[in-house]
This record gives C-alpha cells, structure tokens and sequence, in this order.
C-alpha cells in the first residue's frame, strides 16, 4: 500500500500506456455501473488494485440487497489486450480529494494512463424516443482537438451553482489538469422517468463513442438486446394506460407535463418494468 494514498495494489502491470474509463455505481440510469460491467465482460477485465474504504465511506449502514451486504468498493480492472483500465466505484462521501487523487496516483503510477474518461448522467424531460446526445466537457486544449472527429455536443456550458461544491466529475477533470492528464467527462441525457431504473439506449451510447475512440471492438447483442425488451415493455405500458401514453405524447411534442404529471408517469413506469423484471 502507498504510504501517501489508501491504494491496494494486488498485481503490478505492464502497459505502457493505457486509457482509463470511470463510472459511478449509483449513477442516473445505472449508467456508470452498467457501462463499465459491459467493458469488464466484453474485455475480460481483471481486477489488479483497489481504494481502501476506510477514509470515504460510512460503513454504519450497509444496503443489503437480496440478503447480501453490499460493501462499498472502489476497484480497478485492467483489459490488457486493449490497453484499458476500468475503475467502478461507489461515489465517496467525504475526503473526495484524497478519493480522486488516489485514482490518479494509480493511473500514473501503475496504469500509464495517457486519457482519462469519466461517465455521466444527466436529467432530461425529453421522452425515452427523441434522439440522444452524447455532451463532454474537456479540461485540455489537446484533447478537445482530438475529439473534434466525433459526433459528439462540445463546449458543453456548465459552472457549478454558487455556493455548491463542485460534481465528483467536475473536480477529477480539474486534478487531472494540474497533472496533465487529458481528461474528458461523458454526460448523457437520461429521461426522468427512467433515472431510478436503467437506459440501455444510454449505455450505447457511450459504449459506441469509447468503441470507436479507444477501438475496442466491443460486441453490442447484449445490450441491443436490453434495448428491444424495454422498447417493448415502454410501447406495453403506452398501450395498457391511455393517460400515460398521452403524457409521451406530449413530451415527444415538446410540451412540458405538469409536477403531478410528472409523478404519475414515474410511479407507472417503475412499477410496470419493476413488475416485468
């Protein structure tokens, strides 16, 4: 373990360089879990070092789910044919600092890592059927040139609220400027009614920018797959309730659907996929 950082390195690597993709566990739509679990699956990803919990997380109360506790992890996964590096973690309650420094203490230490590329998600009142997006924010000059081939929103305009801190993100593109590393944060809409779920038209879409940027030739069947069954299920639950078909309606028009709107078209969209799971 480094003595500076709370890094657990089970086995040293030899890249020599490497791209490094992040993604948050308790993202909108799942997204960060799933699109990393998908890179780990396709690629083979072994994990090789972790972040220990002790100085960013409240152990006090552990989620349990399907009677297992779930333990907050903060692990790195190496995909050494593509010269990749996943790290999925739970997002930190405290010491973000340290947490974020950490990671970048094993990406140039261990990794080589030569980009940085953070997943996120963001709310969007459009429906699931409009077109999606992917947005980025840089922190480098020279890697907002090298994205400028892709079909992605650039100069995506966004300050931090006055008063409020600053997203997880947001401050790990700023550490990684001061150490020169180009970073790019990935921020896809989620439809608000999907954001407690999952969005599998989300996690292609990231998965086809880091497919082709990092060309890891990633097979796709599973999550076409996701993306047919809950088309299917989202044209069942339009069909069964009339009331929530027109409130997509509405939102496929642009219009804006009122608070309590919004609440019924959650509560009946989560039950309906949560019944159907």
């Amino acid at each position: 373990m480094s003595k500076e950082y709370p890094v657990k390195i089970h086995k040293e690597l030899e890249l020599r360089q490497s791209s490094l993709v992040l993604g948050w566990g308790e993202d909108l739509g799942n997204l960060g879990g799933k699109v990393t679990d998908c890179l780990n699956r396709n690629l083979k990803g072994q994990e090789f070092a972790e972040i220990e919990p002790d100085d960013f997380f409240s152990l006090g109360g552990v989620t349990i789910e399907d009677n297992l506790a779930q333990f907050p992890e903060s692990k790195f996964y190496v995909c050494s044919e593509r010269e990749l590096v996943v790290f999925r973690s739970n997002s930190p309650g405290a010491g973000w600092c340290k947490f974020l420094n950490s990671i970048l203490y094993v990406a140039e230490h261990h990794c080589q890592v030569e980009e940085l590329y953070i997943i996120g998600a963001m709310i969007s009142f459009s429906a699931h059927t409009a077109p999606r997006q992917l947005f980025t924010v840089v922190n480098l000059a020279e890697i907002k040139e090298v994205l400028n081939q892709y079909n992605l929103v650039r100069d995506m305009d966004y300050q931090t609220p006055p008063g409020e801190k600053p997203t997880l993100n947001s401050f790990l593109l700023w550490i990684a400027k001061g150490r020169n590393i180009p970073g790019v944060s990935l921020w896809v809409p989620i439809p608000f009614y999907l954001a407690a779920m999952e969005d599998p038209q989300a996690q292609k879409i990231v998965l086809s920018f880091l497919n082709e940027r990092l060309d890891l030739k990633i097979d796709f069947s599973d999550v076409d797959q996701e993306i047919r069954e809950q088309n299917e299920q989202l044209t069942r639950v339009r069909s069964l309730f009339p009331e929530i078909d027109d409130y997509i309606n509405r939102l496929e028009s642009n219009l804006t659907l009122s608070e309590e709107e919004n609440g019924e078209l959650i509560k009946k969209i989560e039950e309906f996929l949560r019944e159907s799971d």
